[in-house]
């Protein structure tokens, strides 16, 4: 009876009735993002109706740290994927489309998931140019809302629905830093192999797609080095194909 109690509590904590719009929106996104992983839909309802009743003004007022930026925005990315995608999984066979079309509520307006990743947290890149690139035209919504600084780790800490995606945390200011930390150390090592004898690492996709996010070749060899504790950067790298098979619910432990 009393497991009964603590379950029961537990997600009527999230229900509609506990959907508080005033909640700070780092704070809100994470109990958003908690409300669809235990799929309480009328919670879920409640949330994305705060999301979109948001103005512009308050989220650049309050989210006024590259920490409160990426807490918020990596909540929002992957909780809109899991509930976008479990909706209609079939959408995800056309990706392009699936990830350029303005689908998220947020601010009176739908916005992209590539405008997320790819305006917000990597401050404005051009999106097939390995980082190298920055975007000519930037919005001065864009401007305002992206980050000071790209911060590589959050490539570790974005699910896309597929196999070869990181798994989802929940991410809370106060341990931000903490948590990117070890969702970078976590994806690196269980996706990375360093075969002493040919003196090379096989390694995620990610890497490459992104490589000037990591500081280049360079930059890629010493994150690999740090996290798979290789005395030397001085190996070759090759890249895994991603499997871009849909995989849903993948949260961390």
């Amino acid at each position: 009876m009393k497991l009964f109690i603590v379950i029961f509590m537990t997600t009527s904590f999230l229900s509609s009735s506990f959907a508080d719009c005033n909640l700070t929106l780092t704070t809100l996104s994470h109990d958003f993002l908690i409300a669809v992983k235990i799929e309480d839909e009328a919670a879920i309802e409640e949330y994305k109706k705060c999301l979109y009743d948001l103005s512009v003004e308050r989220i650049e007022k309050e989210l006024d740290t590259d920490a409160k930026k990426i807490t918020f925005w990596v909540n929002i990315y992957n909780a809109f994927i899991q509930d976008v995608l479990k909706d209609d999984e079939t959408i995800y066979a056309a990706r392009s489309d699936f990830f350029g079309k303005p689908s998220v509520p947020i601010a009176g307006r739908l916005i992209s998931f590539d405008w997320i990743e790819h305006g917000i947290l990597r401050r404005s890149k051009v999106k097939l140019s390995m980082g190298y690139l920055n975007k000519i035209f930037v919005s001065r919504i864009e401007r305002a809302l992206s980050v000071e600084e790209l911060d590589y780790r959050i490539h570790f800490a974005l699910n896309c629905g597929a196999k070869a995606c990181p798994p989802i945390a929940a991410y809370e200011l106060e341990t931000i830093d903490e948590l990117l930390d070890i969702a970078t150390k976590s994806f690196v090592s269980s996706q990375s192999v360093f075969n002493e004898q040919e003196n090379s690492v096989t390694t995620t996709m990610l890497f490459s797609w992104f490589r000037a996010d990591f500081g280049g070749m360079n930059g890629i060899k010493r994150i690999l080095a740090e996290n798979l504790d290789i005395p030397h950067t001085d190996f070759t790298v090759y890249f895994e194909e991603y499997d871009w098979t849909l995989e849903l619910d993948n949260y961390r432990n």
